[in-house]
């Protein structure tokens, strides 16, 4: 068991501990740390002028983009599994672009989208509908960052197919001679068969997106003109006003282009108290429904 617990000590339990310990100091990685107590702490809950803002965004992301991701996934994947003719070319077809590297796609979005030129936008003009100005927007920045997600959704797709296509055919023939029917089949079958590929995908998706760093950085930048992500550069960050600005964003910032990383520290403190809590949430009405059942 060494190994394992060598590398839990290393990885996790003396990050954490030193991230704790940073908390409480001003430290800029170029001068010994400086014990402030609970200053950084205080600027968090009081004076951070986008912290907040960084906070909504990123959970409207996690409460938006979360289950669309899951609903869009177990849509596509029972579309799948009754095509007949081509389904290993359909199969490849929806997952491919979850290989994409998500700097390009986010690109690709930010092109086919933009307000002015984009084949989108053009579409919609083509058919007497003046399209939105996208990821120029506040209104439709995050909304765009959902597509992209639905765009990309393979990854999720690929195990809950795998789950569907492991589902017991004979409860299915036994639930139709006792009478069930279509909706039935799938809601006291189908759902409590998939329920944990569902589950670890509501988990995974939702500690990713609480991390959810490159698409809106990318976005920002390609949208706005600019090419950099720190936060000083004309209100570049989170463009625009502040729309896509994402809490992993904020941490960077402070971190590494302000150099404060005591306060990062409690940024990422705070990120993964929320992550933890969010994963005991699920796990605990995950067991509720299903397990109780």
């Amino acid at each position: 068991m060494a190994p394992a617990v060598l590398g839990f000590i290393i990885f996790f339990i003396y990050p954490l501990t030193m991230t704790v310990f940073y908390s409480f100091h001003r430290y800029d990685l170029l001068s010994p740390p400086q014990f402030i107590g609970l200053s950084n702490y205080d600027y968090f809950l009081n004076d951070d002028p986008r912290v907040w803002q960084s906070i909504r965004n990123t959970l409207w992301l996690v409460a938006i983009l979360v289950p669309a991701r899951i609903l869009f996934a177990l849509g596509v994947s029972q579309v799948l599994i009754s095509v007949k003719q081509g389904v290993g070319f359909f199969r490849a077809v929806f997952y491919l672009p979850a290989l994409a590297p998500p700097v390009a796609a986010t690109l690709m979005f930010v092109f086919l989208f933009n307000p002015a030129t984009g084949p989108v936008n053009e579409s919609l003009r083509f058919l007497g509908i003046e399209g939105p100005l996208w990821f120029n927007d506040p209104n439709w920045s995050k909304p765009g960052l959902v597509m992209l997600g639905l765009w990309g959704v393979g990854d999720v797709m690929i195990i809950v197919l795998a789950a569907l296509l492991n589902v017991p055919k004979e409860q299915y023939e036994a639930a139709s001679i006792d009478g069930a029917n279509a909706f039935q089949r799938w809601r006291h079958i189908t759902l409590p068969t998939v329920a944990p590929v569902l589950m670890f995908a509501a988990v995974t998706g939702v500690i990713a997106t609480l991390q959810y760093f490159t698409q809106p950085a990318i976005a920002a930048q390609a949208a706005s003109g600019h090419a950099t992500v720190g936060g000083g550069v004309g209100g570049l960050l989170g463009y625009p006003l502040g729309s896509t600005l994402t809490f992993p964003q904020w941490l960077y910032v402070q971190g590494f282009t302000n150099y404060y990383l005591g306060y990062a520290s409690v940024l990422a403190l705070v990120l993964f108290a929320v992550a933890f809590i969010f994963v005991l949430i699920l796990l605990r009405q995950f067991r509720d429904t299903f397990h109780a059942k």
